[in-house]
Parts: structure tokens; sequence; C-alpha cells
């Protein structure tokens, strides 16, 4: 079976104080306001999978914020970190310095990053990005109907999510809430040596 993990520091007061934020900040329209009330948090929770236990990522494809095709398809043969995010979401600003870091360090091995930005406007998708140097695609999920396509295997079933797949297509663990370098490193690392089948 998959190991769950606890992260440090996940309490439930916490997630209490986050639910009560509403994940707070500076949401810019009613629409974002609403998604903000309607946000889910993390509690920390990590999912590592065995080999045989790992199902097959769905056929992600999409545009790019800046209108370029992405498909995770186009990246078999290597560990693809899909990180779910929002604008308006306060953990996600919180682990956005940690996630370009990550990147930073693996963009020239056999790693990928994707960003899904959901329930969020281009416009404040693409600001984020930009601000906190997220040089990595991003694809808009406006009605959540990407993450969806995750509801068979690791579903991304908090703001922010962050979903490993290996080589092989497969998804190999999940992050629900903010996600520290440490971790994503953690499950990075063993699939990066693992070979693609």
């Amino acid at each position: 079976m998959g190991r769950w993990l606890r992260m440090p520091g996940a309490t439930a007061a916490a997630v209490g104080a986050l639910l009560l934020a509403g994940c707070g900040g500076s949401a810019e329209t009613d629409t974002e306001s609403a998604a903000a009330q309607a946000y889910v948090a993390g509690d920390g929770s990590v999912v590592s999978l065995q080999v045989d236990e790992r199902p097959p990522a769905p056929p992600l494809a999409a545009e790019s914020l800046d209108g370029r095709p992405v498909s995770l398809q186009d990246w078999r043969g290597k560990v693809i970190v899909l990180n779910v995010w929002a604008s308006w979401c306060a953990p996600c600003r919180a682990e956005a310095a940690g996630l370009a870091e990550v990147f930073a360090d693996t963009r020239r091995t056999d790693v990928a990053f994707l960003g899904l930005a959901t329930r969020d406007s281009e416009a404040t998708a693409s600001a984020f990005a930009d601000r906190f140097g997220l040089d990595y695609p991003h694809v808009l999920d406006v009605d959540g109907s990407l993450q969806l396509l995750f509801r068979d295997t690791l579903p991304p079933q908090a703001i922010p999510s962050t979903i490993v797949i290996d080589r092989s297509g497969r998804v190999a663990g999940r992050v629900l809430g903010e996600v520290s370098p440490a971790t994503l490193r953690g499950l990075i690392e063993p699939l990066v040596e693992e070979r693609a089948a």
C-alpha cells in the first residue's frame, strides 16, 4: 500500500485558520471571491505509491497561459510535477518560492513542471506566475475540469495540491496542501532514478 505521511506542523488549528481566512488575500473579482470562499484547505498529507500501485495519469492536454500547447504525453520519459494553485490562495503564495527553487534546481534534469491555475482569470494567473518567478508552463482550469481528469487516480482535493507523475506516465504521489521543497524533492528524486517502463 502507498505510504501516508503527515507533514510537520499541519495541525488542525492551522487548517482551521486557513479555512476561516477563506484562503484570504486579494481576490479581484466576485468569481474569485466566491472561489476563495469555496476553498478546501489541504492537511499536508503526502501519498507515495509503489510502482505496482500507480494508476496511469489522464491524457491532460491544454493551452498554456502563453498560448502554447501543453500535453502530459509530450513529457513521457520525464518526471512531471503538476501543481494545482490559485492566485487568491494564501498557501499557494507561501509555497511558490519553494516550487520556483525546486524547478530551478531540476530544470536541467529529466523533470518537467506544470502549473494548473484553478478558478482564476488569465490576467491574475499570469501576474501570479510572473510575480513568484514560476518560469514553467501554466494552464488555466477555470471550471476544474482538468483537475477532474485525475478523479480515478490521486485527485487534487485541495488548493494547493501537487501531483507527481513518474517517467512511465503513472501517478506516483500527491501532496494535499502546501508542499515544502524538501517534501517535493523527496517525491521527485526516487522517480528520477527509476527507469521508464
